[in-house]
């Protein structure tokens, strides 16, 4: 079975980007997922001071907007870093809340997409062909929290602790 995901308030809106799960990377708060890779962007560029801007964002879509504005000049290597950010910008999420985790951790083996119908690089896209990274970056990090969880059994260590 594939589950698919997309918006917030349907099933599995958990794993959406918007969900409304903080996280703190190098001692930032950041309101969402979405606000710190909006953010990201531009980390190193001539329009890096949009950075606060989007951290202070009261809801994730304003936060995306700000981000997405083609007026901005991207970090130089984006492209190459754009999964890399992501991948840790969920992990953290699901380190950091349980209840998640343990939403995500149900799932078992299954296929997770995100139902995107404009996205086909991070979903996939209206006609299904899309790359789907983002599911494929929440399957990833559900093998990595169970290996992590198998080895707490051993050392004890708990998997908060993490981070």
């Amino acid at each position: 079975m594939t589950i698919y995901f997309y918006k917030v308030w349907q099933p599995y809106g958990c794993f959406s980007n918007f969900s409304p799960h903080s996280i703190e990377i190098q001692g930032t708060y950041w309101l969402t997922v979405e606000h710190y890779y909006q953010a990201q962007k531009f980390v190193g560029s001539v329009d890096a001071v949009i950075i606060p801007m989007i951290r202070a964002c009261e809801t994730p879509e304003e936060a995306a907007a700000l981000g997405r504005c083609s007026s901005r000049k991207l970090r130089p290597d984006w492209d190459l870093a754009k999964t890399t950010v992501m991948r840790e910008a969920v992990l953290k999420k699901f380190l950091t809340h349980a209840d998640i985790r343990e939403t995500l951790l149900s799932t078992g083996n299954e296929v997770l997409v995100e139902n995107s119908h404009c996205d086909y690089f991070w979903g996939c896209g209206a006609d299904k062909t899309g790359q789907n990274h983002l599911g494929k970056i929440l399957m990833s990090v559900r093998e990595e929290i169970r290996k992590l969880q198998l080895k707490t059994v051993f050392s004890g260590e708990l998997l908060e602790n993490r981070g």
